[in-house]
């Protein structure tokens, strides 16, 4: 004998757990922030967004969780230099190249840029953003970083925002 599915209506009751990254990245459930480091970067890790743009805590295709964002999903926490190419340190504990195509300046003068494949955005920490930096430079008027064998300009974040 199978369970019956969900209403539609139940099922996404259900996904609404209480589940909250503020905008220094703490995460949150239900008002009481999730301090167990391995359930944290587990949280982090399992992180993605679905096609309308709603981040969530995603076990598979159906099972998946709604998490309310109050910035950006995530952080890039430091980015360390191979050779010429940035490599992000993400707060999940995972390390990528940066995404350079994706870089933007939003209107606080912070840097972000998006991870995983494109899916989710980050926002760079300052002293990941001071990393990068380091190989700042403006051409034409236009300020960028030198970095993977060309100029990447930062452009600013467009007004639906990049989260």
């Amino acid at each position: 004998m199978t369970t019956p599915p969900l209403p539609p209506d139940v099922l996404e009751r259900l996904r609404r757990i209480g589940l909250r990254i503020d905008a220094t990245g703490r995460l949150w459930h239900q008002g009481d922030e999730v301090t167990h480091a391995g359930l944290r970067r587990a949280l982090l890790r399992w992180l993605d967004v679905r096609a309308d743009g709603q981040p969530i805590i995603k076990l598979d295709d159906v099972r998946y969780a709604y998490v309310d964002v109050d910035d950006t999903p995530l952080r890039i926490t430091a980015v360390r230099w191979d050779g010429d190419r940035p490599i992000a340190h993400v707060d999940d504990d995972t390390a990528a190249p940066l995404d350079l195509p994706t870089l933007v300046v939003d209107a606080d003068d912070r840097l972000r840029a998006r991870v995983r494949d494109g899916r989710v955005a980050a926002r760079l920490t300052s002293a990941a953003q001071q990393v990068l930096l380091e190989r700042a430079d403006e051409r034409a008027g236009v300020y960028g970083v030198v970095a993977a064998g060309r100029f990447w300009p930062l452009t600013a974040t467009p007004p639906s925002g990049a989260a």
